[in-house]
């Protein structure tokens, strides 16, 4: 299935179950045009844009500078409001899971991961995933459907209402979100468009205003987008890599059929900016038996070779009915001396949010595809 089909056939809603359409997810051209049947002078859809993105009102009523009757219009036909709340956990470490439920009822999960020096938001891009990674709990759900660029950019925007980082929320010392990984629910590049469009609006000076050097991607290795990710976002790059011969990949990643790793690490030479100060990374689950050899070590060592990259040693999140062990933390530790005796970094992550299922590779929502298209 071509991207375009594959977008079209798991499109998401642009309006809200009353019919309202989402203004949340467009810059500013479209906001312009969406109002434009409203005969509004230019200044006014500025106007929402600055309230929508930079004071991250979500009630019409609130922008104090618009005439009374423009508010109402607004509030009928437009829509600007956050996901719904379904379930909030909290790790004992401090991580902080949401599932959030959209406009047509489907649901998917964020995390925030807090640390003394930066505050992570794991965001997702699909209602379940495209994928069937083995390891994988997002995997095991199968897409529902893809994110709007709205629905992305939501998560984005309810975190910042939780940690109260907007300017009406008043002064206060530093930020507690400064990092967004594309890293939740879903493979970010089989849906390209919804989320370049809503990274865009991330980084955009008068938009929420991260920096990309703040944002990281994660692909499984979607060939053809990645280059293509770096022209237009510039975003960090991380590779969902776990296995470093075709045969073993394939085995864990069935995507590895389709864009084995010649492909893949030619894209990743090949992407835009890449330097030793810009580094890919490359992620690595550890999988008892499956992966973790010195020999895996060694021939992993090779196969990078003269890519700017670090490694992320991720010990298995376990899950109900995986089938895979996390190797020993000794073997983890082996096989990270032999990656930096060969000149790489390659640090093990510390797992985040196991206790609440959201840890990496934990992600899953009770959502389910319907058959029906969504208007």
């Amino acid at each position: 299935m071509s991207l375009t089909s594959h977008a079209d056939k798991f499109s998401a809603p642009r309006k809200d179950a009353a019919g309202r359409v989402q203004l949340v997810g467009l810059d500013l051209a479209e906001m312009q045009d969406a109002l434009s049947e409203h005969k509004l002078p230019a200044f006014r859809s500025k106007q929402i844009w600055n309230w929508i993105y930079q004071r991250g009102v979500t009630d019409f009523n609130a922008m104090a500078n618009l005439p009374k009757d423009l508010r109402a219009l607004l509030t009928e036909k437009y829509a600007i409001d956050r996901p719904a709340v379904i379930t909030e956990q909290k790790s004992d470490d401090g991580t902080i899971k949401w599932l959030l439920g959209m406009s047509d009822g489907q649901q998917v999960e964020m995390v925030f991961i807090p640390t003394p020096k930066r505050g992570t938001l794991c965001v997702s891009s699909q209602v379940g995933c495209t994928l069937t990674c083995k390891f994988c709990h997002t995997g095991t759900q199968p897409l529902v459907r893809n994110l709007g660029p709205h629905e992305i950019l939501q998560q984005v925007m309810f975190a910042k209402d939780v940690l109260k980082e907007w300017p009406s929320d008043g002064e206060k010392q530093g930020r507690d979100l400064t990092n967004i990984v594309m890293m939740g629910m879903g493979e970010p590049l089989y849906n390209y468009d919804n989320v370049a469009k809503a990274l865009k609006i991330c980084m955009h000076p008068d938009g929420l205003g991260i920096s990309k050097r703040h944002i990281t991607l994660s692909t499984s290795g979607v060939v053809p987008q990645i280059v293509q990710c770096g022209e237009e976002l510039g975003v960090n790059l991380a590779i969902s890599l776990h296995a470093a011969n075709d045969e073993k990949r394939s085995g864990i990643m069935p995507i590895n059929n389709k864009y084995p790793l010649k492909d893949l690490l030619e894209a990743c030479r090949s992407y835009p900016g890449v330097s030793p100060s810009r580094r890919i990374t490359f992620e690595y689950v550890m999988l008892d038996v499956i992966n973790d050899s010195d020999a895996d070590a060694r021939e992993l060592t090779r196969l990078l070779v003269g890519i700017p990259c670090k490694i992320n040693l991720i010990p298995f999140n376990a899950w109900e009915g995986s089938g895979y062990n996390c190797s020993p933390m000794t073997r983890i530790e082996s096989f990270a001396e032999i990656l930096e005796k060969a000149g790489y970094d390659a640090p093990i992550r510390r797992p985040r949010g196991r206790d609440i299922l959201a840890a990496c590779g934990q992600l899953k929502s009770a959502s389910q595809r319907t058959g029906r298209k969504t208007e």
